[in-house]
């Protein structure tokens, strides 16, 4: 079995074959990935989202999966639904486009709030119930959520409880000048893309090997005084006084999980504030609310994030690598 530090590697490199810049939206999917947690994506559409996940998908040896989502999406388009057999007069369930891998939930925040609850059970308990039945999802299992900004004609504002399911949120801007020459380079050929995946890309893992890893990421140590620092930002994000909805405990453990995965990925086998402080705009953005005076001020999430961050103080010593 390869180490997480060479598996993170491998898969960058594969990725970067057909899938240029956006180094945030790959650092947070992957570490996601091998914490067992979901990513939701902001962005204008054109960004190369679906692009991204079928790549991942084939890179990692994962089926890939893609569910449209639009204002008459109903819960049983998502999880599948029963269907009679004409042959035996017996109801079947027929599984619906959740049952992957990795998913991608296209322009989900398109869609109303019963359909949105239809994630909420699969994204944190990995199985489907219909009919009081469980059918229980093949791991490793990823849902990279895409929503359009808020401000877009025909979106709806996605549930707290929803965001609070993503590990993290990331938010994807224009490429840089390179990057996006590179991009007319790279995909401007009209040559097919399914075929492009399968002969210029190779696989860099397995779902056994990632799940393995997931199991051996658990083991990477955070020490008390780190355990400490990353409640400290948490709590504090309840006491910001531009924020009128600070973040939840779920919060803290996707900031100790990812940690601990970014440190795997680093080659150690302990965490530092580093890996914290890398992951905590993903971590957090989503969970916090501004209050209303100052999104009237103008106000950033991700400023605000970033001057609560300085605010609190870092643990030094040799206690964090135990």
């Amino acid at each position: 079995m390869k180490s997480p530090q060479q598996l993170f590697d491998d898969i960058s490199t594969e990725l970067k074959k057909l899938f240029v810049g956006q180094d945030e939206l790959v650092l947070t999917t992957l570490v996601a990935l091998f914490s067992g947690g979901h990513v939701l994506i902001e962005s204008l559409p054109g960004m190369g989202k679906t692009l991204f996940v079928r790549t991942l998908g084939r890179i990692l040896g994962c089926r890939f999966g893609r569910i449209q989502f639009t204002a008459d999406l109903m819960p049983s388009d998502i999880t599948g639904a029963p269907l009679l057999d004409v042959r035996t007069q017996e109801f079947r369930f027929r599984p619906g486009p959740v049952f992957t891998q990795l998913l991608l939930a296209d322009e989900i925040n398109r869609s109303p709030a019963k359909t949105h609850a239809a994630l909420l059970e699969i994204m944190q308990e990995y199985r489907v119930t219909v009919d009081g039945t469980s059918h229980t999802l093949e791991r490793p299992f990823l849902v990279m959520a895409t929503q359009n900004p808020i401000e877009s004609e025909g979106t709806y504002n996605l549930p707290e409880a929803q965001l609070d399911r993503f590990m993290f949120k990331v938010e994807v801007d224009y490429p840089a000048e390179s990057e996006e020459e590179r991009i007319l380079t790279l995909h401007s050929q009209q040559k097919d893309l399914n075929i492009r995946i399968e002969t210029e890309l190779e696989p860099a893992t397995d779902p056994h090997e990632i799940m393995e890893c997931i199991t051996n990421n658990a083991q990477i140590r955070v020490e008390q005084p780190l355990i400490q620092y990353i409640n400290r930002l948490v709590r504090q994000t309840r006491q910001w006084p531009s924020f009128h909805l600070g973040a939840s405990p779920r919060a803290g453990l996707a900031l100790v999980q990812g940690a601990r995965t970014l440190a795997a990925f680093r080659g150690r086998d302990y965490a530092t504030p580093d890996d914290v402080i890398d992951i905590v705009l993903p971590a957090l953005r989503h969970r916090v609310i501004l209050t209303a005076e100052a999104e009237v001020e103008g106000l950033n999430v991700d400023r605000e994030l970033k001057a609560l961050l300085g605010s609190v103080e870092v643990p030094k010593g040799e206690a964090l690598a135990g």
